[in-house]
């Protein structure tokens, strides 16, 4: 009787688990998220300020730049010769380069001719207005077919970042919604700079639109800067070789005192960006991402095959360039600080058994929202305690990287808004809170966004009328 006893609280147990994690057909992603303060508890004034999120617009005007983005079905013909059907912006995989100015209103109008789904656009590492950031049945609706919107931004920022949809996004952006965006600083600027995304279409690796080499003929003497842009769930090496460069920046924003390096291999985070600079030698440049077969070659003459660059060992942000002073630092008094640690345990997920992703112990919905407010300085500390990577991006903002695995970085400041948390490690973080609206923040490995590795930061105040999942037609993962 006792063994019967067990066995009927155990299946009681499992039934009610499994009946408490299923998802209504649609839901508020602020119904079930456990709201965390961080250790300071939030002015009452400001939790009933009732600002929803699509008040938090962009800027009206006559727009410097316009552009419009077509998202429909299109067979894409690789260099190869070989053809795939892919979903594109304006039947060209990549979507259309967009390249503006430091300070351009950028209006850009997104128009879905033929993808069932609905589509979005999510301007990955560009701090936009709450309204602005493409999140469906978070900031907006998913745009159906036949219909359009309408997205406007200042572009206050200078740097590589990309573009891509965020409705059903693990699907979607593997079958090529996605787009580079550079934003350059004012000025004409000499040589060649190029953006190399690298994707992976039909289990076929990418660099642009070769499935192959790309080539490019560059004179020598010329200053060469690559725009490293990584679109795929999986973090990507690179290994250059022919000529010392120095990364840039990370994530758009610039390193200070960048040093000359050779042989070091440069590991980029899914949803990542490294900006590369080199000089141009006599002898032809290889760019290649490992594993992969495709890259690029840069040679006075446009043709040559040099060898593919060998394997060093990985270049180690924590100590590269110099130091130099910024806002705030590990020393800073925070107003509030949080924990994030992804972890994989058994369990439910919208009904499902098995092993499920968890983010401070729990199954989604039922995860943490950081709440914050207008001001507050955050700091989060990162710890990834499953066998995965994961590459936590947080929208609307960059984060100030203090430290990993308790090494102080001692280095050029590094500013990131996607970064890679390897097995078992650990990063300490900082951004200020000066971007209101209710933001994601979850893994870029978009199989494991979907699969419930996602959560908020929401401003006191913020809401939003949106509505995720079922009739509401919104997937935003």
């Amino acid at each position: 009787m006792a063994g019967a006893l067990a066995a009927a609280i155990a299946i009681g147990w499992l039934a009610w688990a499994w009946y408490e994690s299923r998802l209504p057909a649609t839901y508020s992603v602020m119904d079930y998220a456990i709201e965390d303060d961080g250790g300071k508890p939030l002015p009452e004034h400001a939790m009933h300020m009732g600002v929803p999120v699509d008040s938090l617009k962009g800027p009206s005007g006559l727009p410097d730049r316009h552009f419009t983005l077509t998202a429909q079905a299109a067979d894409v013909k690789l260099t190869s010769g070989r053809v795939v059907h892919a979903l594109t912006f304006n039947g060209s995989l990549p979507g259309p380069e967009l390249r503006v100015r430091k300070g351009d209103l950028v209006e850009v109008t997104l128009r879905n001719r033929d993808v069932k789904s609905g589509v979005t656009i999510h301007w990955h590492g560009v701090d936009v207005p709450g309204a602005e950031d493409g999140v469906a049945g978070v900031t907006q609706n998913a745009v159906a077919p036949g219909g359009s919107y309408t997205y406007r931004f200042r572009a206050e920022q200078v740097g590589t970042f990309w573009y891509h949809t965020h409705q059903s996004g693990a699907e979607e952006v593997r079958r090529g919604l996605y787009g580079a965006l550079v934003i350059e600083p004012p000025g004409r600027h000499a040589g060649l700079n190029l953006p190399v995304v690298v994707h992976t279409l039909d289990g076929i690796p990418v660099v642009n639109r070769t499935d192959g080499i790309e080539r490019w003929q560059v004179p020598p003497g010329t200053d060469v800067r690559l725009r490293l842009v990584n679109t795929d769930n999986a973090p990507h090496s690179f290994d250059i070789g022919g000529a010392p460069s120095r990364v840039l920046a990370i994530d758009g924003t610039d390193l200070h005192g960048p040093t000359l390096v050779s042989g070091r291999k440069l590991v980029l985070a899914a949803g990542g960006r490294y900006d590369v600079g080199l000089r141009m030698p006599v002898q032809p440049v290889r760019l290649a991402v490992e594993d992969t077969g495709v890259g690029v070659v840069l040679s006075r003459d446009g043709t040559g095959d040099p060898p593919i660059p060998e394997s060093g060992p990985e270049l180690d942000f924590t100590s590269y360039g110099i130091p130099a002073r910024t806002p705030f630092d590990a020393s800073s008094r925070f107003d509030r600080e949080f924990t994030l640690e992804v972890t994989r345990k058994p369990g439910f997920f919208d009904g499902q058994p098995g092993m499920q992703w968890a983010i401070n112990g729990g199954i989604f919905p039922r995860v943490p929202m950081f709440m914050v407010e207008e001001g507050d300085l955050v700091k989060v500390t990162l710890v990834n305690g499953s066998r995965g990577i994961h590459p936590m991006h947080l929208h609307g903002h960059h984060m100030l990287v203090l430290s990993h695995d308790g090494k102080p970085v001692t280095g050029s400041p590094w500013w990131s808004d996607t970064l890679d948390v390897e097995p078992h490690s650990r990063y300490e973080v900082a951004f200020r809170a000066n971007n209101p609206g209710l933001w994601m923040d979850h893994c870029h490995n978009l199989q494991h966004a979907a699969q419930g590795l996602t959560m908020h930061v929401a401003y006191a105040g913020v809401t939003t009328p949106y509505l995720t999942g079922g009739s509401a037609h919104n997937h935003p993962e």
